[in-house]
């Protein structure tokens, strides 16, 4: 696939608008935007009509009605940080599967081991010597010398959460409030407006009352931890080191320490789920700020596209958990399944932590997260937009809000549903895929300084319009 020319937007003037132009506004900015995507994508909007006989609600993915432009972009090909879709429209990619090809698309090394691996076998309910290249590898970059493996990081957090119930005979689990753990049940739980837990928005048939299983705490809130573990019924918290769902909300000075130190104290088990922020480094944040879990959760982008997870323990941890299952119970406890550490996963997961997430792409990958925050930044203070970009490594995120919020509440509270759809869809409509919802974007090793600055120019111009418009 061709690689797209640099915009040069380092040396060029921010757009202005002029004071003679017409009146416009979000919405007829909007407006316009979904015209020029309908014109822009006939065979997507063919290929939508028609899924509407065979797709629940003419999508493979329920979350998927929500695309900004009214039907999804259907595509074809992928390669590095570009795809391409069914209209022969290339994109420069920045939501990478929402950081499940963070790896970038079908790099060569992943692509070679599973090709290789899928001739020899895929499934075989059998250990390959790649099981433990992968534990190995791992173990360096977290520092946890066990490992298992599922298929989802939804999985590998509900066989964590399983096992730290079962051996602290513990029921229920913490999480933050606006968390995000894949579709895990416990974790689909919010605080009301007199802080009572409840099922979050849209949480959809929930089996119990989420009181039931999870107490909530606002992220940074270290005074409410202390007061929910204090009830002794906390098997595990299960915690990002930030939030990444719901914008990037970033841990205060302190706070991780404070969480650590109080459910030692208080004989919480603590998960660290790194599938968002593995963005930080090799090693997530776990690595790079010394975080200390019992055990730790990852997923989506360490197979390079192939759906795997692992999942991670402390010695400790791992003895309590090995004398705890008898062997002859150990196939039917609700933990593994069929096709987890199947010999094709295991390949790809080897093959992309070996040469493709490797230190050396992290600290590209990492430089040009600090680009494109910057290019964001500018734009906002030239346009005096009342806007925010927080970064993550190689993961940045833009709210439409003037502070950096502290909680998950206050960063859901600054959301503006009009705003992210505007500028996704602006976004889109000149090349550039950014992750739905919430506006995020993603380094990957095959990413350029060109796709960065591209992605500038572009944001730029969309904060001149939104500027305009008095937005």
């Amino acid at each position: 696939m061709r690689s797209r020319p640099s915009s040069g937007y380092a040396s060029r003037p921010l757009p202005r608008f002029s004071r003679h132009s017409p009146p416009v506004t979000v919405e007829g900015l909007l407006a316009d935007e979904l015209a020029r995507f309908e014109r822009a994508h006939p065979r997507s909007r063919d290929l939508a009509a028609r899924a509407r006989g065979s797709l629940l609600a003419g999508v493979p993915m329920h979350w998927m009605v929500r695309w900004a432009g009214g039907f999804p972009v259907f595509a074809t090909e992928a390669e590095g940080a570009r795809f391409r879709d069914v209209d022969g429209l290339e994109y420069v990619d920045f939501c990478l599967g929402d950081t499940g090809a963070m790896a970038g698309h079908s790099p060569p090394a992943t692509v070679a081991a599973v090709a290789a691996q899928a001739a020899r076998g895929i499934t075989l309910m059998l250990p390959s010597e790649d099981a433990l290249a992968v534990a190995e590898e791992l173990a360096r970059r977290f520092g946890l010398p066990r490992w298992q493996f599922a298929l989802t990081a939804t999985d590998a957090n509900r066989f964590a959460i399983r096992l730290a119930r079962h051996v602290t005979g513990r029921p229920k689990i913490l999480v933050f409030n606006w968390c995000y753990h894949g579709t895990v049940d416990e974790t689909f739980a919010a605080l009301d407006a007199d802080g009572r837990v409840v099922a979050r928005e849209g949480n959809l048939g929930p089996p119990v009352a989420l009181a039931e299983t999870t107490r909530v705490v606002e992220w940074n809130d270290a005074d409410a931890l202390e007061r929910e573990l204090a009830h002794g019924d906390v098997a595990c918290v299960l915690a990002e080191p930030a939030l990444t769902n719901i914008g990037i909300v970033l841990p205060e000075p302190g706070f991780h320490d404070a969480l650590r130190e109080a459910t030692r104290r208080h004989g919480t088990l603590l998960i660290v789920d790194e599938t968002h922020t593995l963005c930080a480094g090799p090693g997530g944040c776990t690595q790079a700020h010394g975080l200390e879990p019992d055990l730790l959760t990852v997923g989506k982008s360490i197979g390079g596209g192939i759906a795997c997870a692992a999942y991670g323990f402390s010695d400790e941890v791992a003895a309590r958990v090995e004398a705890a299952v008898p062997e002859d119970e150990s196939d039917v406890g609700g933990v593994g399944g069929t096709l987890a550490a199947n010999v094709l996963s295991l390949a790809a997961m080897r093959a992309t932590l070996d040469g493709v997430l490797t230190d050396d792409a992290f600290a590209r990958m990492i430089a040009l997260g600090a680009r494109f925050e910057a290019g964001v930044a500018a734009a906002i203070e030239a346009y005096g937009l009342p806007w925010h970009v927080t970064r993550l490594g190689c993961r940045v995120e833009y709210l439409f809000r003037p502070d950096r919020p502290r909680t998950g509440s206050e960063a859901a509270a600054g959301g503006n549903p009009l705003l992210d759809r505007l500028i996704h869809l602006w976004a889109l409509n000149r090349g550039i895929l950014l992750t739905p919802f919430h506006n995020m974007a993603l380094m990957c090793p095959a990413t350029t300084d060109a796709d960065v600055d591209r992605h500038t120019e572009v944001f730029a111009e969309a904060a001149a319009a939104i500027a305009s418009a008095g937005a």
